[in-house]
């Protein structure tokens, strides 16, 4: 509706109270016209400059302090706070330099005790890698396992005897 119609009914309603002998009613209050928004200019788009992006320099981390306010004393043992290189096991470890020194068996399970040339023992059970050698199976008295020599190169068994005393 427009405002000249609302305007026009509006008078004939007070003339009618008029006629009626009512009082008419105050006229509306005239309404402000509403400003039209100005639409800002568009702003030219210019692609920034390329950032110089230069390396940090490496910074040390300070050392973290133990909840005891002591530090760690390894005595011979791995430092629990440093991060464990687990990608493969012993880096260099070849399945055919090892020995296998004893076989457990349980009524769920059989597993094979290794040695390597260091003397580190390791407990593997079918599946386990160790070095560049995956175990296959555990027989009565040997192990099987398999040796890929490059990635993409054929495999090679290599069977381990237990050692006779």
């Amino acid at each position: 509706m427009t405002r000249a119609r609302v305007l026009a009914g509006l008078t004939g309603l007070c003339a009618t109270l008029a006629a009626c002998g009512g009082s008419p009613p105050p006229p509306p209050p005239p309404t402000p016209a509403k400003p039209v928004a100005a639409i800002p200019a568009p702003t030219p788009v210019t692609s920034p400059a390329p950032a110089v992006t230069r390396p940090a320099p490496l910074v040390p981390t300070p050392a973290v302090p133990q909840a005891s306010g002591s530090a760690y004393e390894p005595k011979g043992r791995r430092d629990p706070f440093v991060a464990l290189d687990v990608t493969g096991g012993p880096k260099g470890l070849e399945v055919a330099t090892t020995k296998l020194t004893g076989i457990v068996r349980s009524a769920g399970t059989t597993l094979a005790l290794v040695e390597t040339q260091d003397g580190i023992g390791y407990i593997l059970k079918p599946g386990d890698t160790l070095g560049d050698g995956r175990l296959l199976e555990i027989g009565a008295d040997n192990v099987v396992f398999t040796v890929t020599v490059k990635a993409g190169s054929p495999t090679n068994r290599v069977v381990l005897k237990l050692a006779a005393n």
